[in-house]
């Protein structure tokens, strides 16, 4: 257990470095903000996935594993792209577990979860929600002005969508639901 001299005290201030960066510090700051909230949910997805890859059994198991694998390597060159570019802008890319943890907005994942389906449709729903906020992002930060943060936020989009389309192929002869994917924000 931490004793208070362990646990770092948090303020409201935002934690910036010096840096030349054109960007006003406002902006700068939000973005940052924007590119943490980002953070947390791909660094859970990746954790998701390594539940999936861990645990999934069934006849589809082989390729699962070795899909779900995939995905949490292809989550984590996401994680590493958002977190290097809320530095470059003078912030601190927060990616502990612990910050992780108390900010990401995915659905708890089904920690019992075994057959494959149940797997499929649980890291198919965090996909589809993480690629729902980086649109949602990549509008900020082009309302931000901030072309280059925009542009990180694009790829992650277009990864993410990959990710999700080979994962939901293994289900995509079921009945599609029509409910719409829930908003993080």
């Amino acid at each position: 257990m931490k004793n208070a001299a362990q646990t770092p005290t948090t303020t409201s201030r935002p934690l910036l470095w010096n840096t030349h960066h054109d960007q006003p510090q406002s902006r700068r700051v939000e973005v940052i903000a924007l590119l943490n909230r980002e953070l947390a949910d791909v660094l859970d997805l990746k954790l998701q996935a390594k539940q999936a890859h861990w645990n999934v059994k069934g006849a589809q198991f082989a390729a699962l594993h070795e899909l779900f694998d995939e995905v949490a390597a292809g989550a984590d060159e996401i994680a590493d792209e958002l977190a290097e570019r809320a530095v470059m802008l003078g912030g601190v890319a927060r990616g502990t577990i612990q910050s992780v943890a108390a900010a990401s907005r995915l659905a708890t994942y089904p920690a019992e979860a075994l057959a494959s389906d149940e797997h499929i449709r649980a890291l198919s729903g965090a996909l589809a929600r993480v690629a729902h906020s980086l649109r949602n992002a990549i509008a900020v930060a082009t309302t931000q002005e901030d072309a280059g943060t925009a542009d990180v936020l694009t790829q992650a989009s277009r990864s993410v969508d990959k990710l999700l389309w080979q994962v939901e192929a293994h289900v995509a002869l079921e009945p599609r639901s029509t409910e719409p994917v829930k908003s993080l924000t």
